[in-house]
């Protein structure tokens, strides 16, 4: 496949659109990337505050997402990011002492997926004897579903659980505990075909497929701003605040506005895309954008006068919080105290209420989860919010997701929310990117009027 003498348009400078355009660029394309922000890295970006950076989000990835690393090497980052050598997530409840680990056997013991897993669940302290057994078969089985199958989306992972002997603590303790984070979902509102990838690549298949790896600076610097190095190095115009109005066939081609192109990727959110897209372009019912529909995400972010938090970050049961993270060293300007960012995800419920009301319970469930805060001073207190973080993972919603090849040659679509089979996540994005790339490069160069007529 070649890019030669192909002028390709990316709509779009999220990690999708990131991707696309450096894979067409290392091609031989001519690309041209266009952000209607003003800078790169879409929803996985950073700001400053009162000379603080703070990242719109806690994104983690896996040691399973092979795009993303590949993404991150293409970019010349790898060492400004952590893995971590074995899985090890501590678990500490909102009502008992103590602090559980879900990790894997140590690598030296060679035991293989999933049974890797079976020593940290078999003395799972947050779950009784017998629910322990229960989690151990029920992943077992979910080893086993056909994630591939279009029914399998139909089926909610709620139901699927419950049928598997899985009581709402389990599902608390365990599914949840790891599923809301990945899917930006509970159990009951989660497609199994999305739960059963996240689980099967994520714990099922390889020992280490788990491991947790995370920025070890703002999220602006290792994907915005080194794609703006990476872009100058491949010959990549960029375009920022460059809104895109509208899109239309020219002759074999595509107009952007006043500007032709052979190809164009939209890499841009679904009701933009569904807006920009012509008709006939997919094959899904007007409004299917809306019927996708969007999941929120906020965060709590809490500066305290006292290091509370000694690990990298710390889930939660029987506590509102899920996932708390010690951001005090990527933020860069603070000499003393801790700063903590609180993960809230599936918040519908949160999405819309003041930072006075978040307020008044996330700090009692913090002082709830992590001791050590009881008696710390909390010297800032915000608030960030992404109404439409991810597409809605629901039952169903596949039917939603197209694939990256539209039905109008040399328009293709990229994003975590079209149809990678991954759900809203960094790789998702990545992959998408991929599809898109791959997909302009597989189509022949169409004759552009001109040569047409000559």
């Amino acid at each position: 496949m070649t890019g030669s003498n192909r002028r390709v348009a990316v709509v779009g400078g999220g990690l999708a659109g990131i991707t696309a355009a450096l894979r067409l660029a290392d091609a031989g394309a001519s690309v041209t990337l266009l952000e209607g922000k003003p800078r790169l890295g879409g929803l996985t970006h950073s700001f400053q505050r009162d000379g603080r950076w703070v990242d719109n989000g806690q994104h983690v990835f896996l040691r399973c997402c092979t795009s993303y690393l590949a993404l991150l090497d293409r970019l010349g980052v790898t060492d400004e990011v952590h893995l971590q050598p074995r899985l090890d997530v501590p678990v500490r409840s909102g009502r008992h002492p103590g602090t559980a680990r879900l990790r894997r056997t140590p690598p030296g013991l060679g035991l293989p997926a999933p049974l890797h897993l079976g020593p940290a669940l078999a003395s799972y302290r947050w779950l009784s004897p017998a629910d322990r057994i229960r989690a151990v078969r029920a992943a077992l089985a979910l080893g086993h579903v056909d994630r591939q199958d279009p029914a399998t989306d139909g089926v909610s992972f709620g139901d699927w659980l419950a049928r598997h002997g899985q009581s709402a603590r389990t599902v608390e303790a365990v599914w949840d505990l790891i599923g809301v984070a990945t899917l930006n979902a509970r159990a009951a509102d989660a497609s199994l075909a999305l739960a059963a990838t996240v689980f099967q690549l994520g714990l099922l298949e390889r020992p280490d497929a788990a491991d947790i790896g995370w920025s070890l600076v703002p999220l602006q610097q290792l994907h915005g701003d080194a794609a703006t190095r990476a872009f100058e190095g491949a010959g990549v115009e960029v375009r920022l605040k460059a809104r895109v109005s509208g899109l239309g066939a020219d002759g074999a081609g595509w107009r952007l506005d006043e500007e032709r192109y052979d190809d164009v990727v939209l890499a841009v959110p679904p009701p933009d895309a569904e807006r920009l897209l012509p008709p006939g372009a997919v094959d899904l019912a007007p409004g299917w954008a809306g019927a996708l529909g969007s999941s929120p995400i906020v965060n709590a972010h809490v500066v305290l006068d006292r290091v509370v938090l000694d690990e990298p970050f710390v889930a939660g049961v029987d506590s509102r919080l899920q996932w708390v993270f010690d951001r005090t060293g990527q933020s860069g300007v603070l000499d003393e105290g801790q700063y903590l960012a609180v993960s809230l995800s599936a918040a519908d419920d949160l999405i819309d209420i003041s930072v006075a009301d978040i307020r008044s319970w996330v700090l009692p469930a913090l002082r709830q989860l992590l001791p050590a805060a009881a008696d710390a001073r909390v010297k800032e207190f915000f608030v960030t919010r992404e109404r439409h973080a991810t597409f809605r993972p629901a039952p169903g919603n596949g039917r939603c997701r197209p694939g990256a090849t539209t039905a109008l040659p040399g328009l293709h679509l990229a994003g975590a929310w079209i149809d990678t089979g991954w759900p809203a996540t960094m790789e998702g994005a990545v992959r998408s990117g991929e599809a898109a790339a791959a997909s302009v490069l597989a189509a022949p160069v169409r004759p552009s009027m001109e040569e047409v007529a000559s």
